[in-house]
């Protein structure tokens, strides 16, 4: 049985890393351990408020203690082997019957040849809400043994904690990289000496940490309309790329998102409305959180089809240009996609492979996700103007019209060139060369 053991001391990223720190496989403790306020032994785990709730720190919108989160409860794994000597028809049926007898929760239950032979069968089951030692536990193995069969405990492993419901998502979104600067990554951010735009952040970010699971429609931000001319700027630039070089699955899905979820150059759309339309089209959730998660947390949340969104915009002194994901990046960039079933479900089964995962596979698991849901290209089978066959499908380029002219244009422009530094660093390369991703 994995038993989700809590993670050590955070390790803090290099904020000169920007959005790259995503990759990174810090682990983090809760905000109350951290403060000397939280006992490890204790049943219950309360996270301290902290004053200001800066974004990445959780708490109430009126600055008091959230609600408490429970941990863990203890789980047995316990395997039974029967040969065929000792199989007897309704065998499985009496071990399950024992099991049922003494009120053990199954929460799991898996049968298969033994050892991938003949000679024999096993089956494997978890018990929820007892320890391997408990006296119910105990007794039960001894009827399972009287009926001739063998029993063993698989002993318990430790694994990095992970959520195990919707629920406990709150606990993924408590950190964000660059929370001692208000969210923004690095001082190179266009917005970092801007204090009305970072003031505008922070009133954003309160909105987000204090949303919970199960608290109701996501909360709605009233745009400025400085906002909404940044969002119609690149809303605009973005269309016709998209039309030329965004693959089919996502043109497909546009006019839908225009129609049932807000979409359009003079409004800023909502998370509450896109997120009800991605429910009822493939399962997936929008969550609003205040910046940039780690690898971990971020791809938790994916296994249950939650995908954790920021509400904030970029800054307008340059609208066409952002270091770090912000709505326009998530709503032109992610959600489409997210409508289509088979993305969706590639997209979670990644999430899926993180729960629980080591600090090593998470890292090959966000490299998966970088190089495929974020700059993923494809090869198209369809009529293509520019001839190159080639069709973009990651969020980083469909939100980035330099981006998608350089990977995707037969012959990008000198503009395109010049904006990308391309001219100036590397004169002689005309169009990037493109790998296959094995």
């Amino acid at each position: 049985a994995a038993r989700r053991k809590k993670p050590p001391p955070p390790i803090s990223p290099c904020l000169g890393c920007k959005y790259l720190a995503m990759l990174g496989a810090a682990r983090r403790s809760c905000t109350a351990r951290r403060a000397g306020r939280c006992d490890p032994g204790a049943t219950t785990v309360a996270t301290a408020a902290v004053a200001g709730s800066r974004p990445g720190r959780r708490g109430n919108a009126n600055g008091a203690a959230p609600r408490a989160s429970s941990r863990m409860r203890p789980k047995t794994c316990l395997n039974t082997y029967f040969s065929r000597f000792s199989d007897k028809p309704g065998l499985a049926g009496r071990i399950l019957a024992v099991v049922g007898k003494h009120e053990l929760q199954l929460t799991h239950l898996e049968s298969k040849l033994y050892n991938y032979s003949f000679d024999g069968a096993t089956i494997e089951f978890d018990v929820d809400g007892v320890s391997c030692d408990s006296p119910k536990v105990q007794r039960c193995l001894e009827e399972v043994r009287a009926l001739g069969v063998q029993v063993d405990v698989k002993p318990a492993i430790e694994v990095p904690w992970f959520p195990i419901c919707r629920q406990e998502l709150d606990q993924c979104v408590e950190e964000v990289i660059g929370s001692g600067t208000g969210g923004l990554l690095a001082d190179d951010h266009p917005g970092f000496n801007d204090e009305d735009y970072k003031r505008r952040r922070e009133e954003i970010a309160t909105a987000a940490n204090s949303y919970r699971a199960g608290d109701g429609p996501l909360p709605r931000i009233e745009y400025t309309p400085d906002e909404v001319a940044v969002w119609t700027a690149v809303y605009e630039r973005l269309e016709e790329c998209h039309k030329k070089w965004a693959c089919p699955e996502y043109n497909e899905v546009m006019p839908e998102l225009k129609a049932e979820a807000g979409y359009g150059r003079d409004q800023i759309p909502q998370l509450h409305d896109i997120s009800q339309y991605l429910q009822a089209k493939t399962g997936f959730m929008l969550r609003p959180v205040c910046g940039l998660l780690s690898a971990r947390d971020f791809l938790n949340a994916l296994a249950f089809r939650t995908f954790c969104s920021t509400q904030y915009i970029r800054h307008g002194g340059n609208p066409f240009y952002t270091p770090e994901p912000d709505i326009c990046h998530e709503l032109i960039g992610h959600v489409p996609l997210l409508a289509d079933p088979n993305f969706a479900e590639f997209t979670q089964k990644v999430g899926l492979a993180s729960l629980g995962a080591s600090d090593e596979v998470i890292v090959q698991l966000a490299n998966i996700y970088w190089f495929v849901v974020e700059f993923g290209l494809l090869r198209s089978a369809s009529p293509d103007p520019d001839g190159t066959g080639v069709k973009v499908m990651g969020a980083g380029i469909l939100s980035s019209f330099g981006e998608m002219e350089w990977s995707a244009a037969a012959v990008p422009s000198d503009e395109c060139r010049k904006m990308g530094g391309i001219a100036r660093d590397f004169p002689q390369l005309a169009r990037p060369v493109l790998r296959k991703f094995v």
